[in-house]
């Protein structure tokens, strides 16, 4: 293991342990199998971090879904096996990847009316769809909605033994936060990037 630095932490204590908490309660889900899939919908502060937890703590393929260029290419970078736009027939891809079952986990960390769409599109039967995303969507739930028996939950947070592990990975090198500094003087162009959605990742502020 190795020290970790105060700024690049930092945001493990939100980002990282929010995406965490969500794919843990979905092991059983992704189990070493030739076809065990996650689906990660918005690779921003807290989606690229998913993929990360999925690929660091899983076998499972990982799809990782954004609508911008940066973001997929971040993820790959961060081992995401297939990067897609939602203008890339997502749906078809999934099922192609998985024998056309459909992804075992889907963690949607935007939670938009279209996100959340997308991912009851691509979940398999008795899988699990946690929304992690505010983006106040809503999910229309009737009998033929969505495949038979998946779970749909939303998650809030982590425990403080879960932190831990989220930092346990971090100090071996599992995870990689992307984080852009600013100074207490830029904090007004921090908020104004993070409210245009031009920053990757997440914003440290440092004295």
């Amino acid at each position: 293991m190795t020290a970790l630095d105060p700024v690049s932490p930092a945001p493990l204590t939100d980002a990282g342990l929010t995406p965490y908490h969500a794919v843990r309660r979905s092991w059983s889900k992704l189990t070493p199998t030739a076809t065990a899939t996650a689906v990660i919908i918005g690779v921003g502060g807290l989606g690229h971090l998913a993929v990360q937890v999925v690929k660091a703590t899983t076998a499972a393929k990982v799809v990782a879904v954004d609508t911008r260029p940066e973001a997929l290419e971040l993820a790959r970078r961060l081992g995401a096996d297939v990067t897609l736009r939602p203008g890339d027939g997502v749906a078809e891809v999934v099922r192609d990847e998985t024998r056309g079952r459909g992804a075992d986990v889907v963690v949607d960390c935007v939670g938009n009316d279209e996100t959340l769409a997308l991912a009851a599109s691509v979940a398999r039967v008795l899988g699990d769809l946690t929304i992690v995303g505010l983006g106040g969507g809503r999910l229309p739930v009737s009998f033929f909605a969505m495949p038979f028996e998946l779970s749909v939950q939303t998650t809030y947070w982590g425990s403080r033994p879960e932190l831990v592990e989220v930092l346990a990975l971090a100090s071996r090198g599992s995870l990689h936060t992307e984080v852009t500094r600013f100074s207490l003087d830029d904090v007004a162009q921090a908020d104004r990037r993070l409210e245009e959605g031009t920053l990757t990742g997440r914003a440290v502020v440092t004295p």
